[in-house]
């Protein structure tokens, strides 16, 4: 029997059915232990949102039997370090593609044609037109971490006529035509775009990738996007770019994170700052609940589970 545990009633009740060699259980690591009746049964425990660390981690290595471990999220740096000996991190790869594709898209067209600005003057009930902002077309826009958000997000920015390359581990031209540029040669095509998005995650490779050097690469007036992980950017960098007006910037991720209050990020000019909210998912949503029916399928099928980042090295001692 595959039992897999879900956070919640309501992630329970969204996944429904799952066969009759399957069942379906109700526990949050972050809150308890596994259930006594439970712990040497469950196969593939999903987590909730903002969930991890040693005590939760810790809690999944008394499960016997588990076999996956499913995280909300695209990234998993924060769980790596954590995962039980044996056991397989899963992450949710494509759940949040349309989310973050949407909220990037909405962030840089309201940074370009300055709808901060109106809605604070619509606060302050002042006429302020800015008549010539600059709009999407005919720009060009270069995603940093070209995997499956990269590619949702070049889907929108296309319709909306800019000319989209990425920037990968390795050069390639996907299946649609794309340039993806290797990420050795982020410093010399920079120059040929006036927008740069950051979607890649952090790791010993990416930490301040987007560095003096690299911001100094971008053109006067681009702007940079970063979706990704807070720590790919410099922020004391950025922050001089800032403050000379010769770069944009919208961040829906920084470093530090969340951004104490006081931080000199918040009046920086030219500068949009949303709280990490492009990706977020409701857990019910469809999109979750068929991955982890995927993965149910993988573990009744002896196949390689869906999203596999990694398996546990750490001991469950």
């Amino acid at each position: 029997m595959i039992t897999v545990s879900v956070p919640s009633d309501d992630v329970a009740q969204a996944l429904g059915d799952v066969g009759e060699d399957a069942r379906v259980v109700v526990w949050n690591p972050a809150e308890a232990d596994a259930p006594e009746a439970e712990r040497d049964r469950i196969t593939i425990a999903c987590l909730a949102h903002y969930t991890g660390g040693r005590k939760v981690y810790g809690r999944l290595g008394e499960c016997s039997n588990l076999k996956v471990i499913q995280i909300p999220s695209a990234g998993y740096e924060h769980a790596a370090p954590f995962v039980p000996e044996g056991v397989v991190l899963a992450n949710a790869r494509g759940v949040h593609d349309s989310r973050v594709a949407e909220m990037t898209l909405g962030l840089i067209i309201a940074q370009r044609r300055h709808l901060p600005q109106f809605f604070d003057a619509q606060r302050r009930g002042v006429w302020e037109p800015v008549w010539f902002a600059r709009g999407l077309a005919d720009s060009r826009a270069l995603i940093v971490g070209y995997g499956s958000i990269g590619a949702a997000i070049a889907e929108r920015l296309r319709a909306c006529e800019v000319h989209v390359e990425g920037v990968a581990r390795t050069a390639r031209t996907e299946q649609d035509g794309t340039v993806v540029h290797a990420v050795d040669d982020l410093l010399e095509v920079l120059p040929l775009f006036d927008i740069a998005i950051v979607v890649t995650p952090h790791d010993e490779s990416t930490d301040k990738l987007f560095d003096e050097a690299a911001l100094a690469a971008m053109p006067d007036g681009a702007m940079l996007v970063n979706v990704g992980r807070g720590k790919v950017v410099d922020t004391d960098a950025l922050l001089a770019e800032l403050r000379s007006r010769r770069l944009h910037a919208v961040l829906d991720v920084t470093d530090p994170e969340p951004l104490p209050d006081g931080h000199p990020l918040w009046t920086a000019p030219q500068c949009l700052i949303v709280p990490h909210i492009a990706g977020g998912e409701d857990l019910t949503n469809w999109r979750f609940t068929s991955l982890v029916r995927e993965q149910i399928d993988a573990i009744r099928e002896g196949r390689e589970a869906v999203n596999l980042v990694m398996t546990g090295a750490a001991s469950r001692a």
